[in-house]
């Protein structure tokens, strides 16, 4: 994103790193420090600094139809008062080409003594949003907006400095600048325009010098050297007009005649704009450093005092500028002394050397300017543009920018933003597939997104496609859903089924319809749960028995058809050759156990073995169990194995029955085989009496007996696994992991079992999970 308005390069935070061994940049002090702490850092960083600055502020000031020394003045304010005031430590600021044609604009309305007091006011509306503390809510513009308006900024300095550089008198406007750059071409003054060409040369091909040359500043270079030209070849040209030094150049400013609506419109233009590059550029240059963060509110606060100092003494509007930025970061700087530093040297080279200035021609400022404007103007911005499906708001503000006034462009730029927010959380997707061939083939009508009334015209044209006396199925997945919304729907099902129809409505989002009737609607957060039981979502649509079972599953399936399969086929296409889980997973058959569910996993991830009470059994007692584990560590190589046991176990409760029973096993009444399954967790029956210290940490923790019991049976497969020849080597090289856990049903939390205690898996926030 372009944030500023200088010469900039896209900046490598990786390459601004402080040295080793070297306090972080922008580091906030510690103890006490002297004021010569970091100086040797940042008089070296001032002074680079400084030399990029002083042409940039120069080409500034002369394109914004300021006074020359206005951009200096401003330079110097900038780095003393921003420097020492802001909230950003290592933040260089002052004049910026993205309030140029506000400015240039302010000057031919009001003049430059006026335009001087709305700079003034300016800094009052900034220091009022700095103590308002709204800094952050000053960042809540749409980046495209803001890259749109630099890019139209950076055409309209283009155009005019174009003017400047064929020997031509810039128009007041882009349009007439455009309009008469042909008459300016074959009018073309060839010095200035050789000159000009010579500055954009070197600057375009500065980056491509070698490193020792490019320890210059590229724009410092150009400028000398075509200062250095012209006055061996081109003696008469244009150039630079200074009156006395920068201490002459100081005016009090003049409160602006005319409407006071406009001249208070360009107050709030200039905060505005003022206020959101600095901020942005503060961020940018965040990001740069590993030291303090920028206090948002505090540097608002200091661009307000720093453009007050300017307005008063008659300087141009400053703000935090990036490459100033950059470039402070890159040449070493530690504290905010760097930046005051440069301000420092602005103003004794103002005062000093102010002869100096006047040796520059026009056209070389101009060459200058137009490689300011065109980088502005980013190609990487367009083609983010493109991609976030926002080219029409960056292009109409682009072009408002250029046709407009900056205000009105970045107004409708905002407002048009907003216009594509909304319409793209109100959008509703809303389609209707007729039935399929076969005797149960139904309409289907999708419905998804924010359901509000802005979707009822576009639901009605779609509802009332359907041909009366069909049967439809309504899929309704909004994360949103109104009242109005409701009863639209609500009516139409009322007609539809007047004529012989049947509707039938499956939900699939986040909110419930009946809660449309009667609640004030709201957004639900959304949900990453795979499907509820089928209880939840064929309620009210199993009419009678034979629907149930078979056709309950059936009906699953055709669901999965239709809302998931192609959702799924991604995450199974590359398993359709062959399976590598990294678990075995032996759970209770108990229905309320979804392995999948509580441990986030998907297909290919778990093999899982269930039975009841979750037993593992000993070598040559069940070959079921026996082949499921050579399988898993043999076959498949998995790295775990979990045993998960349950709360309200069935397995359990039999357990308990049998050994408490007076008339023998099978007191569950449940068979034979059943009983004699048991024999598997009956140890650990044995184990909770004897005192297991699972028993003792769940009790402690409140659980009942039977939970507790549950528990213990974890904890006993565990030491199974650790006895059994084929698991219990590789257990003992470190070669496979076993773990236990609990599934608490009424909590729906997880636990973790170890071979003398428990463990709660849900750590409060901030804390971290040690297995």
């Amino acid at each position: 994103m372009a944030l500023s308005s200088d010469l900039s390069d896209t900046v490598d935070p990786s390459a601004v790193a402080p040295p080793p061994g070297a306090p972080p940049r922008g580091a906030a002090p510690r103890g006490r420090r002297t004021f010569l702490h970091g100086f040797r850092d940042d008089a070296p960083a001032s002074l680079v600094v400084f030399l990029v600055a002083l042409p940039l502020s120069l080409g500034i000031a002369a394109a914004s139809g300021a006074p020359v020394m206005a951009g200096l003045i401003a330079a110097a304010v900038g780095g003393i008062v921003a420097g020492a005031l802001g909230g950003s430590p290592l933040q260089v600021s002052g004049p910026a080409a993205g309030l140029t044609v506000v400015v240039a604009g302010l000057v031919d309305e009001f003049g430059w003594a006026a335009t001087c007091a709305i700079t003034a006011a300016a800094g009052v509306v900034q220091l009022l949003l700095g103590f308002s503390r709204v800094g952050r809510v000053a960042l809540a513009v749409s980046p495209v907006v803001v890259r749109a308006m630099l890019a139209g900024i950076g055409v309209t300095i283009v155009l005019q400095q174009l003017q400047v550089l064929l020997g031509s008198k810039p128009a007041g406007s882009p349009v007439e600048n455009l309009a008469r750059l042909p008459e300016a071409v074959t009018g073309v003054e060839l010095h200035s325009a050789v000159l000009g060409l010579l500055v954009i040369g070197l600057l375009v091909a500065w980056k491509h010098l070698p490193p020792a040359v490019r320890k210059v500043p590229g724009p410092l270079a150009a400028v000398v050297a075509g200062t250095a030209v012209s006055i061996a070849f081109a003696p008469g040209i244009e150039r630079i007009t200074v009156s006395g030094s920068v201490f002459d150049a100081v005016a009090l400013p003049e409160l602006p005649e005319g409407s006071w609506a406009t001249a208070g419109m360009a107050v709030i233009s200039v905060a505005l704009i003022a206020s959101i590059e600095s901020l942005l550029s503060a961020v940018a240059v965040d990001k740069m450093h590993s030291g303090t963060r920028t206090n948002l509110n505090r540097e608002l606060v200091g661009q307000g005092s720093a453009n007050l100092v300017s307005g008063m003494l008659g300087g141009l509007p400053v703000t935090g500028v990036i490459v100033r930025s950059a470039t402070n970061v890159e040449a070493g700087a530690r504290t905010r002394k760097s930046a005051v530093l440069h301000g420092v040297w602005v103003l004794l080279f103002s005062a000093l050397f102010a002869g100096l200035i006047q040796l520059i021609p026009l056209a070389v400022l101009a060459g200058l300017l137009i490689v300011i404007g065109a980088r502005l103007i980013k190609i990487a911005d367009i083609r983010t543009s493109l991609r976030t499906g926002e080219i029409w708001v960056y292009a109409v503000t682009l072009l408002c920018v250029i046709f407009l006034n900056l205000l009105e462009g970045v107004t409708i730029g905002l407002g048009l933003a907003a216009v594509f927010v909304l319409w793209r959380v109100l959008r509703v997707t809303i389609q209707v597939l007729p039935p399929k061939p076969g005797p149960d083939g139904m309409w289907r009508v999708g419905i998804a997104g924010s359901c509000s009334f802005f979707a009822l015209p576009r639901l009605n044209r779609v509802l009332h496609s359907i041909p009366e006396g069909m049967d439809v199925l309504v899929e309704l997945g909004a994360d949103y859903l109104d009242h109005a919304f409701h009863e639209a729907l609500l009516a139409w099902k009322k007609q539809h089924t007047a004529t012989g129809g049947t509707v039938r409505l499956e939900e699939h989002g986040n909110t419930v319809f009946r809660d449309a009737a009667g609640n004030t609607p709201q957004h639900q957060e959304a949900l990453e749960l795979p499907l509820p039981p089928r209880a939840n979502w064929q309620s009210g649509n199993v009419d009678d028995v034979e629907q149930l079972g078979l056709r309950s599953i059936l009906l699953g399936v055709d669901k999965y058809h239709r809302r998931h399969a192609d959702k799924v086929l991604p995450h199974v296409k590359d398993l359709a050759d062959g399976q590598n889980p990294d678990t075995l997973f032996i759970a209770c058959v108990d229905s309320r156990v979804n392995p999948n569910l509580i441990t986030s996993s998907g297909p290919g991830d778990l093999l899982t073995l269930r039975n009841i009470g979750n037993v593992v059994c000993r070598p040559s007692e069940d070959t079921s169990i026996e082949s499921a584990l050579s399988f898993a560590v043999t076959g498949l190589g998995v790295e775990s194995i979990v045993i998960c046991g349950h709360s309200n176990c069935g397995a359990m409760k039999a357990v308990i029955a049998d050994a408490e029973s007076g008339t023998g096993p099978d007191a569950s009444g449940l068979g034979q085989a059943f009983s004699s399954w048991l024999e598997h967790a009956r140890p650990s029956h044995r184990a909770y009496l004897d005192g297991h210290p699972v028993a003792a940490a769940a009790a402690a923790a409140g659980f009942g007996r039977l939970d507790q019991l549950g528990m213990v049976n974890v904890a006993v497969q565990l030491r199974k696994l650790e006895d059994h020849p084929l698991v219990g080597p590789a257990l003992a090289e470190g070669q496979l992991q076993a773990t236990g856990l609990f599934f608490d049903i009424a909590t729906a939390r997880v636990i973790l079992v170890t071979a003398d205690g428990i463990q709660h898996l849900d750590q409060p926030a901030g804390q971290s999970l040690r297995i």
